[in-house]
């Protein structure tokens, strides 16, 4: 019975991120479809206090998603925490930090650029697809089951040991050590019409991913030792490395 429940906790939990994620999308790009966006259904009210309540909103998340992945905090969880759903339980907690995010973001319409109008707009949109598109891809180059929680509970439900982690560097991963933050911020910039929420957003979460991967690097040497410290040297970290010519 527990096996099958962490197996549904599992998958509930993923689905969860799965709508989040796409409504991200949508949040971040102002689409139509969602009701509320970075610009559009919340409450606008004074500057100053929208900027507090949404540099906030970031910080909760920032705090959430770097906190509970260091290795020290998953230690002491797990006591609390069966391990097969360790990592579902993360992924659904950084789930309700974005969603609370968006219930609770303040729209900040001063506008900073707009070039909507122009032959530019269609190629901003195509960067906007292409970093969400990187996102997406790199969670499956890695393991995108194991990286939301699937694998975990799946091999709980089967008695199934798994292997230990093994550094690998497939495609994008050659050129820049984290192509799923590189995509975040390809997708946070990239709007032909940046306001001042969007461009707290995008400048928010951009600090949180600089920060978050400072303590993942470190999480990365403990457990790959030499290996990666030699792959830090060799490739860049959100862009590829310019070779020196000999």
């Amino acid at each position: 019975m527990a096996r099958s429940s962490y197996l549904l906790f599992g998958v509930v939990a993923y689905f969860v991120f799965f709508g989040t994620f796409l409504y991200l999308i949508a949040f971040v790009g102002g689409l139509p479809w969602v009701p509320k966006t970075v610009d559009s259904g919340g409450t606008i009210g004074e500057p100053l206090l929208s900027a507090f309540v949404n540099v906030g909103l970031v910080a909760l998340f920032g705090m959430q998603h770097s906190v509970m992945a260091r290795q020290g905090f998953k230690r002491e969880w797990t006591r609390l925490m069966p391990k097969p759903i360790e990592r579902s339980t993360y992924v659904l907690f950084a789930s309700l930090a974005l969603i609370a995010m968006f219930a609770f973001w303040r729209p900040m319409p001063s506008v900073i650029w707009d070039i909507s109008g122009s032959a530019l707009a269609p190629v901003i949109w195509a960067l906007f697809g292409l970093g969400w598109l990187v996102v997406l891809v790199s969670t499956f180059l890695i393991s995108h089951f194991e990286l939301f929680g699937l694998q975990q509970v799946w091999h709980h439900m089967r008695e199934m040991k798994a292997s230990d982690p093994v550094f690998r560097q497939p495609l994008f991963y050659r050129l820049v050590r984290h192509p799923i933050y590189a995509g975040f911020f390809i997708a946070f910039w990239s709007t032909p019409r940046m306001t001042l929420g969007h461009l707290l957003l995008a400048a928010g979460m951009s600090a949180y991913m600089i920060i978050a991967i400072r303590y993942e690097e470190r999480d990365l040497v403990g457990m790959f030792g030499k290996d990666y410290e030699d792959y830090r040297e060799r490739v860049g970290m959100l862009s590829p490395k310019m070779r020196r010519r000999t």
